[in-house]
């Protein structure tokens, strides 16, 4: 049985996607030549400029698919914790020890950043409107104290994104996670009631 044009359109983006993905985490962006990860995925460069534009429309699609992996991690976290209260600090913390992991720091907070400039308002208002459902639950539980959950989510959001930034442009991170963990259970824990 053979493939329709859209199966065979997505099977390239998808194989153009993994490949790049592979390359700029092995060497980074500005390291990363379009003609060896094309060939590695079987490509050439001319499918990438077709299904992406040009390196740095491939480096926004791979930074969009990493960041809604991370929103699916999130979510599953929230899914399963016992409570909202707990939901709220593991996200936090597990969003700081992404920023550890390879693909999450080169890819996102370093290349992303450094090529394509801070995450729009756009980029950030899954997290946002994410976080405000959470503390508005929190809120009308009476676990925290009340304030408007947008501004509240804003200010933690900012904090996580800067935190996350400050963590993965150490050699070694794990020092400052470890203070950046500590510093947003005193941050949250001046939310309670």
């Amino acid at each position: 049985m053979s493939r329709s044009r859209a199966e065979m359109i997505e099977a390239t983006r998808a194989k153009l996607l993994a490949a790049a993905r592979l390359a700029f985490v092995r060497d980074g962006y500005a390291a990363t030549a379009m003609d060896d990860f094309t060939a590695t995925a079987g490509l050439t460069r001319g499918a990438l400029y077709h299904h992406f534009g040009d390196k740095k429309g491939l480096l926004a699609a791979v930074a969009a698919q990493i960041d809604d992996e991370i929103d699916q991690r999130l979510n599953a976290i929230s899914h399963h914790a016992p409570d909202t209260w707990t939901a709220l600090r593991e996200r936090c913390h597990a969003y700081l020890r992404m920023a550890l992991e390879p693909e999450i720091r080169r890819v996102v907070l370093q290349d992303a950043r450094a090529v394509l400039g801070p995450a729009s308002a756009a980029a950030q208002q899954q997290c946002i409107a994410s976080l405000s459902g959470i503390l508005a639950q929190l809120m009308s539980d009476g676990v925290i104290d009340t304030a408007d959950p947008q501004a509240l989510a804003h200010l933690i959001n900012g904090s996580l994104t800067d935190s996350a930034l400050w963590i993965a442009e150490a050699p070694d991170g794990t020092t400052r996670l470890a203070h950046a963990l500590h510093a947003m259970d005193l941050l949250l824990r001046g939310l309670l009631r």
